[in-house]
């Protein structure tokens, strides 16, 4: 895909209406996914023969990986590539490789289910991908696949695992979604599991993401709930975030056994640090996981507008973004927005 991409400087960073600056950018790669999560994808909303983007109607690498560099020049510096399942773009290695040229990218991450991941982990390290992060809810196999909506398999992640390891990525982020009355009793398992081996289970709250995964509230588990559970079986430590805007509050074990994180979209809304901004497989620039709409850079950047022109448009969109659903959620409505599958968690 060419040699390196010159980095475009503006003269200065964007910042929203409340003051937060445009450092991270999530890209999904592809909106399929080969499991069906009730909290993202559930079976009965988008079952076998959902139409889907076509080949034609998702940005092309090369694409991809100009928008990335117009980003980078707006102060962008460190992005994750999702989906759906983003391993379901083939060669994935070859945009990796591309994105890590940018000049100004720090860093690059990917998000998986880890279903696909052992015949091309070691071909993404070289690429230049320097963090994974895997989905694991629980390490029970009929829970599992449930919660996967029949499709996946224990094993299969835990060999992802050790396939990420033999290639060199460590430590690994593992993401655990909890439900009440469908996983939360077998958290200790997997902090168990873990405890130890180097890698951060992180628990996230279930989202009211989207409008077809059935949120109720009295379902989502409290992180400080969670919190308290494990303190009581090993006791935790709190400590700093890594940097500004982080998601997950961290806390160490205080026995020196490693470290796990919350991500408390719903009762601890961190939507004050928040400096993503995503970017759908079809091209549309979403400021916020709970977005009603986006914004079409795909038009205009096929349509032969030139790098200023698309920074311009970033830079508008992020500069009237006043986003903060969470804070909010009581008053929101939840009708027409996006889906997680299509932007990434």
């Amino acid at each position: 895909m060419g040699g390196a991409i010159p980095l475009r400087v503006e003269a200065a960073p964007p910042r929203d209406l409340r003051g937060r600056l445009l450092s991270d950018l999530r890209i999904s790669v592809v909106d399929r996914c080969n499991f069906r999560c009730p909290y993202c994808m559930p079976e009965d909303q988008y079952p076998r023969d959902h139409t889907f983007l076509s080949k034609a109607e998702r940005l092309r690498f090369e694409e991809i990986a100009r928008l990335a560099a117009v980003f980078a020049g707006l102060g962008v510096r460190k992005l994750r590539l999702t989906g759906g399942e983003p391993l379901l773009r083939r060669d994935l290695p070859v945009l990796v490789r591309a994105l890590a040229a940018i000049p100004g990218i720090e860093d690059i991450a990917l998000t998986t289910n880890g279903s696909l991941l052992p015949p091309h982990a070691e071909a993404l390290r070289e690429a230049g991908l320097r963090r994974l992060t895997l989905s694991l809810d629980t390490l029970d196999p009929a829970t599992f696949r449930t919660m996967s909506g029949g499709r996946g398999e224990v094993a299969a992640v835990l060999a992802a695992i050790e396939a990420a390891e033999r290639a060199g990525f460590a430590p690994l982020k593992i993401n655990c979604v909890v439900m009440r009355g469908v996983n939360d009793h077998q958290v200790t398992d997997l902090v168990a599991h873990f405890r130890g081996s180097g890698h951060i289970v992180r628990f996230i709250e279930y989202m009211d993401v989207g409008t077809c995964n059935d949120w109720r509230q009295d379902r989502v588990v409290p992180s400080a709930e969670l919190r308290a559970r494990i303190a009581a079986r090993w006791p935790l430590v709190e400590l700093e975030s890594n940097y500004g805007g982080e998601v997950a509050r961290r806390y160490a074990f205080a026995d020196g056994g490693g470290e796990i994180g919350f991500i408390s979209s719903v009762t601890e809304p961190f939507c004050g640090g928040c400096t993503r901004a995503r970017l759908s497989a079809d091209g549309r620039l979403y400021t916020c996981l709970f977005s009603s709409r986006g914004h079409d850079l795909r038009g205009p950047l096929r349509a032969g507008a030139g790098d200023a022109e698309l920074a311009g448009l970033i830079r508008a969109v992020w500069q009237a973004r006043e986003d903060r659903y969470s804070e909010i959620r009581g008053e929101a409505a939840r009708e027409g927005r996006v889906e997680m599958y299509s932007i990434g968690g």
